[in-house]
């Protein structure tokens, strides 16, 4: 999912979800709702910041669930930032990402 984030390929990103995933904050409101609200929101996200990037800084994976501790990038001018995302898995697809920041 990350390569296809950081080559802005919002539809194949999307593929690797399931109908109803949604990003998130941590324990918070959803962001973008469904396969198509995330496809959306990153599209308009990606024509806003077309350098944007996210570098894994380390990973982790249990059961259903990968947790990523990232850098993320906007453009070369800009202040990266730090996020750990929560990814939740139904069998091979993504059902929920949660972004603690």
């Amino acid at each position: 999912m990350i390569a296809h984030y950081n080559a802005q390929d919002a539809d194949a990103y999307v593929a690797l979800m399931t109908d109803d995933a949604c990003e998130a904050g941590y324990r918070g409101a959803v962001v973008r709702e469904g396969r198509e609200g995330t496809r959306a929101g990153l599209k308009a996200m990606f024509a806003e910041f077309p350098e944007n990037r996210a570098d894994i800084v380390t990973g982790y994976q249990l059961g259903g669930y990968a947790v990523l501790h990232e850098r993320v990038f906007r453009s070369a001018s800009a202040e990266p930032f730090e996020v750990m995302s929560i990814y939740s898995f139904e069998g091979d697809k993504c059902s929920r990402v949660e972004f603690v920041r």
